[in-house]
């Protein structure tokens, strides 16, 4: 059957919000290539395509049914209040179309069969909160809180199974899986992925994978092959602060093969996925909280490898989505981009031994530290982020050029928003290190703990740092200043006051190790300086 799908004559029904037994105000579409998903007041209703992609089947009638019950049983597991039932779509010869709660399935009026669902807050998704960088320890604990429980049962569970199911966390089941992976990949060699580093994460995965025939062998033995969620990762969990508790949602119904596995690699999936995003301080949290809890220390032996698999399956997908015809330009380019950072993330497990670096380059107001890090990164073609532009784009959604004449930590410049401008900047700088790219941050610096953030964030991502301190003559500091304050473009609102006050409580060394520290007098000729830096990195 063709993958193209028509629009159903009944979409247009359900996207009233009268079709609706309960207040609607707008019906919202959300489509997958397997899905229709509609987001209707406090309910969310899904309807299978009738598809098939060889891995998945819901062709006939009868077999969407049979994957809606099962994805309403194995989603009930982890979150029984958002996953309420399953009801049909009527044909109603009088009225058009219509659900009923209760049907027979020989009910020849029946044209779909729903999985109804509660609507969970988008403000609450892990993906807004990490887009937002308000992801924290506590999120952490509220996960594995939830999850740790979940996976001893399976464990409990699989003891007394006699073996079912167990051969799914064999070395050549588990070949068979990275494979196919590299087959289905193979055609995007040179175009999002090159020969080199294709090559690199084969020969990784095939000689752990030979290497390690007894270890995967004691994790069968150890019960630890489980039915888990198949698709662990931040855009399947929403919190929910005011009961301290966490949904997670969306598990692999219509495969076993993606669903059953060893924990190692569920647990891996939200690892990867953590360092994707910029938290790998967060994820080695995630790792060793788990495997401590389920007395595993076996899994941290596999975390690696199993992260590398992740990584390459969500580079495999970007893949896909950049061929698919029907998607914008736009869209495209997004898909490369994204193929592109998981590949280098998957790389990055692949060869731990290549470390990237993270130049952090610091100084008062006025010290050049923002010239002198865009020609690092121009140098060296990679990522430079700034702190004014993070501050007043990522932060406050404001035009960066936008002027703020503000006091000394008053205004947009007070103390809890410049905490989150750095953790912005910690977050940002880590995504780039997992993914193995090296990247140029600037701000001031002047709180030592920012600086403990960024050697937390290097040694999390495995990454080598250097400390680059800006300064210069102070009458070379205010005509700087002052030519500055002319500028219709300058994202910095550095004047001489705040220079003065950020002089009288800056320690330019504190917190920081001498042999990651280099001294830069940006009034003078610094070209040598930056061949040095680079050089000796």
């Amino acid at each position: 059957m063709s993958h193209t799908q028509m629009n159903p004559p009944w979409l247009d029904a359900m996207m009233n919000p009268l079709f609706y037994p309960h207040p609607v105000d707008k019906v919202e579409l959300v489509q997958t290539h397997i899905s229709w998903v509609f987001l209707a007041g406090a309910y969310v209703y899904k309807i299978k395509k009738p598809v098939n992609f060889g891995f998945l089947d819901f062709t006939s009638l009868e077999k969407r049914r049979e994957f809606c019950n099962k994805e309403l049983s194995l989603n009930q597991r982890l979150c029984p209040d958002i996953y309420l039932n399953i009801i049909a779509l009527k044909k109603k010869t009088d009225t058009g179309y219509g659900i009923a709660d209760k049907a027979d399935r020989d009910d020849e009026e029946i044209i779909e069969w729903i999985l109804k669902m509660k609507r969970m807050p988008q403000e609450e998704m892990m993906q807004s909160i990490i887009a937002e960088h308000r992801l924290s320890t506590h999120h952490i604990k509220m996960i594995t809180a939830r999850l740790i429980p979940f996976y001893q049962r399976l464990i409990d569970e699989t003891k007394n199974v006699d073996g079912k199911n167990q051969g799914y966390g064999s070395a050549d089941a588990i070949k068979f899986n990275t494979d196919e992976n590299f087959a289905q990949t193979a055609s995007f060699v040179g175009k999002l992925l090159s020969q080199k580093n294709y090559d690199d994460i084969v020969s990784y995965t095939n000689t752990f994978l030979a290497a390690n025939k007894g270890l995967f062998e004691s994790r069968i033995t150890n019960c630890r092959i489980v039915e888990g969620h198949g698709d662990l990762y931040s855009a399947n969990i929403c919190f929910d602060q005011g009961k301290n508790d966490v949904h997670i949602f969306d598990c692999i119904e219509f495969n076993e093969r993606f669903r059953f596995g060893d924990v190692a690699s569920d647990v891996a999936f939200l690892a990867m996925d953590l360092d994707y995003h910029g938290y790998p301080d967060l994820s080695q949290q995630f790792i060793e909280t788990v495997a401590a809890e389920l007395n595993d220390p076996e899994l941290l032996s596999l975390i690696r490898f199993y992260k590398c698999y992740r990584a390459f399956v969500r580079g495999k997908i970007g893949c896909f989505t950049w061929a698919s015809e029907e998607i914008s330009d736009d869209q495209r380019n997004f898909a490369k981009s994204d193929a592109d950072r998981y590949f280098g993330l998957a790389l990055r497990y692949a060869t731990p031994s290549l470390k990237p670096v993270l130049y952090v380059v610091y100084g008062l107001s006025g010290s050049g530290k923002t010239t002198f890090a865009s020609q690092v990164a121009k140098r060296l073609g990679i990522s430079h982020y700034n702190s004014d532009i993070v501050r007043k784009k990522n932060i406050l959604k404001t035009n960066p050029a936008e002027k703020h004449n503000e006091a000394f930590n008053k205004g947009i410049y007070r103390k809890d928003i410049t905490e989150k401008t750095y953790t912005a900047l910690s977050r940002l700088a880590a995504a780039e290190l997992m993914a193995g790219r090296s990247v140029v941050v600037d701000a001031t610096f002047i709180e030592p703990a920012y600086r403990i953030k960024m050697e937390t964030i290097a040694m999390t991502s495995d990454a080598n740092i250097r400390f680059i301190l800006c300064s210069c003559p102070e009458t070379e500091i205010r005509k700087r200043l002052q030519t500055r304050s002319l500028q219709a473009e300058e994202a910095s609102d550095g004047r001489w006051e705040v220079y003065v006050h950020q002089a009288s409580l800056f320690n330019e060394t504190e917190k920081i190790n001498p042999e990651h520290l280099i001294k830069v007098d940006t009034s003078k000729d610094y070209k040598n300086i930056i061949e040095a830096i680079i050089e000796s990195c």
